[in-house]
């Protein structure tokens, strides 16, 4: 009942705010925002909604959104004028010409880390064993990490079948040799049956090895190690070849931080330069976003409401992505 009360006074707060009426609607017009289908993005979603209504007096709209559908719509017909969190990797082409033919902005960094992939393990198996932070330590000592349906071998959890880093996660797997130390890649089935191995496994204190990214729920709720594979990065060979199915010899590398942007129109950008200017200067700092991922599971809260809970939580984050009077309107509504 509490969170509904919420949520209708959030809702409510949206529509009758004085900063979202008349004149200030001049400056900055009607906004869509894409809603994407995951957490961090919908809180993303919310938080530019409140902030560009009251703070820049934008007449805001939230439509769904998903990855690819949303790029097209924006690079084809010009909308929706925002996508809060936008993996850039595997779509920059389609992104690049639609900026380069004048119809689409990158925007600032999504979160300030970048998107953080690697291999991983839970704190207290480094705390007992700190050589379980290399790659090799690992390899020396694979009977730490029991293969849940063969005795014989270590398991070491992949990415979910489907997915680009089922492939990037396998090739870097090969390179590293993993197999000849006795591992074997388990297939977790889904992004959530990945997760809740992590879960399980911090809550019991079993081991666990694997894959996994961030920001999100269970890095904010469970300190994990990303393993040092004793490789930089090399970006070339990463693209050419860890990134596609058909790479026959993979090599030894870190994951790159994946560039993760916002994305608008640009005629969002043109008719609303100060508001852009804000999509353009917003960064979420990667470890505050998994713990609002955290909170949001947790309390089982969707975007809007985890936006009203990230905007009290953390002045001191947003306030640096406005001016002081943005932030005193904002900071109004929110009382």
């Amino acid at each position: 009942m509490k969170g509904t009360l919420k949520r209708l006074l959030f809702s409510t707060m949206l529509v009758c705010s004085p900063f979202a009426q008349a004149s200030d609607q001049a400056a900055c017009g009607k906004v869509s925002i894409a809603d994407m289908n995951w957490n961090s993005a919908t809180l993303i979603a919310h938080v530019d909604q409140f902030i560009l209504a009251y703070g820049y007096g934008c007449d805001v709209s939230l439509v769904p959104g998903d990855t690819m559908p949303t790029g097209v719509s924006m690079t084809e017909k010009g909308e929706p004028d925002i996508a809060p969190e936008f993996w850039t990797n595997s779509h920059k082409a389609m992104l690049d010409k639609g900026v380069q033919a004048g119809r689409l902005r990158y925007a600032g960094d999504v979160f300030s880390q970048g998107g953080n992939e690697g291999f991983w393990v839970p704190k207290y198996m480094v705390d007992q064993h700190p050589e379980l932070a290399t790659i090799e330590g690992i390899k020396a000592h694979p009977e730490l990490f029991p293969h849940p349906e063969d005795p014989d071998k270590a398991a070491f959890m992949g990415c979910p079948a489907g997915w680009t880093c089922q492939i990037s996660a396998q090739h870097i797997f090969n390179a590293l040799e993993l197999d000849k130390a006795g591992f074997e890649i388990v297939d977790p089935g889904s992004a959530a049956g990945l997760a809740g191995t992590i879960a399980r496994a911090n809550e019991r204190k079993n081991p666990w090895f694997g894959y996994y990214w961030a920001p999100t729920p269970v890095m904010g709720k469970y300190e994990m190690v990303e393993v040092d594979l004793g490789a930089d990065v090399n970006l070339a060979h990463y693209k050419q070849c860890i990134t596609q199915a058909d790479c026959q010899s993979p090599q030894v590398t870190a994951f790159p931080t994946s560039p993760v942007h916002s994305l608008t129109t640009a005629s969002f950008a043109e008719q609303a330069p100060a508001a852009f200017e804000y999509i353009n200067r917003r960064e979420y700092d990667n470890q505050v976003m998994s713990d609002m991922l955290a909170w949001m599971d947790t309390y089982q809260a969707d975007g809007e409401i985890a936006a009203d809970e990230f905007l009290r939580r953390y002045p001191a984050v947003w306030h640096q992505w406005v001016d002081a009077q943005t932030a005193q309107r904002v900071e109004d509504a929110l009382r």
